[in-house]
């Protein structure tokens, strides 16, 4: 069996920046085994597996891969399959925003996309989430032992650190300068005998409200035990906890917000992510994550059939 496939850098503009993403665009007649056996070859992080969907609302199934394990949700995929749903002339997009609906094994997701001429452009979508939201922290010292940062890096005066769960609990840490970003590193040892562990969370959102980058109002970059010491994984599936964390000070006023979060650097896979988020103070937060696609190659898999 063949089966075309894509490859887009998701979150840029730029060739070879961003996050990569796989997308079989008709992935009809594939096993979970095959899908998952295919994730591994690819190594990427995250796999699609596109398919028309039996659901009375939502046109198109995605199922969703890392080369370990199959994912319930997670974003940066959404942006990559309706770009190449797009591209690869799947998607009739004669609007200047064409809507549609996904399906992911954790429920359908709203899509917008834009288009210039029929092709895609920008593509956004909407999540509602609920938000666990703990003032607890370790303190200043063990915040900045496991980061490898100076205490007085650790901003205190607008913003604070807090543990946020939208589903997956991050401590969320600010810092004042974009450089302390950049600088920081896992250690842990000091992890380890801190606090840190009682609070549940497996992963720290780092960021600064400041970036060198006029398109980015925040810099953010996720470290942790299962993160490897030089990487710097994409973000996507922390914009829900990142957007309640800024909605839980009071001098956010109710109101709808748009900002521009930005991972890496100019020589990392830089991503810029469009983050806007309507902040009524009530339980439920309307979250609109978007972001640009490139195109980086296109190919043939020839898929074993299975025994």
């Amino acid at each position: 069996m063949k089966y075309n496939y894509y490859i887009a850098d998701v979150f840029t503009t730029e060739i070879f920046s961003g996050a990569q993403i796989a997308v079989f665009p008709n992935a009809k007649g594939l096993h979970k085994t095959q899908m998952q056996l295919i994730a591994r070859e690819l190594n990427l992080s995250e796999t699609v597996f596109v398919f028309h969907s039996d659901s009375p609302t939502a046109q198109w199934g995605m199922r969703i891969f890392t080369p370990l394990t199959e994912l319930d949700f997670a974003g940066h995929p959404i942006i990559a399959t309706a770009f190449v749903l797009g591209v690869c002339g799947e998607l009739n997009l004669t609007l200047a925003i064409t809507p549609l609906i996904f399906q992911q094994n954790t429920g359908e997701v709203s899509v917008n996309i834009s288009a210039e001429y029929g092709k895609p452009t920008f593509v956004q979508f909407t999540r509602k989430v609920k938000a666990t939201i703990d003032r607890f922290s370790p303190s200043d010292e063990e915040l900045a032992s496991f980061l490898s940062i100076p205490v007085s890096a650790l901003d205190h005066k607008k913003y604070a650190p807090r543990l946020v769960s939208c589903g997956l609990p991050y401590l969320i840490v600010p810092v004042w300068q974009y450089e302390s970003v950049r600088a920081a590193k896992f250690n842990a040892a000091a992890w380890s005998d801190s606090s840190a562990p009682q609070t549940a969370a497996q992963e720290i959102l780092l960021f600064s409200p400041k970036t060198p980058f006029a398109d980015a109002d925040f810099n953010v970059r996720l470290l942790g035990s299962r993160i490897g010491l030089y990487e710097d994984p994409p973000v996507g599936n922390a914009m829900p906890a990142f957007a309640s964390y800024l909605c839980s000070f009071d001098f956010m006023q109710k109101g709808t917000y748009t900002f521009s979060v930005d991972r890496g650097d100019a020589y990392n896979r830089r991503s810029v992510l469009n983050l806007e988020m309507d902040h009524k103070g009530e339980d439920e937060l309307t979250i609109r994550v978007g972001g640009a696609a490139v195109l980086v190659a296109e190919g043939v898999m020839t898929v074993p059939k299975l025994e």
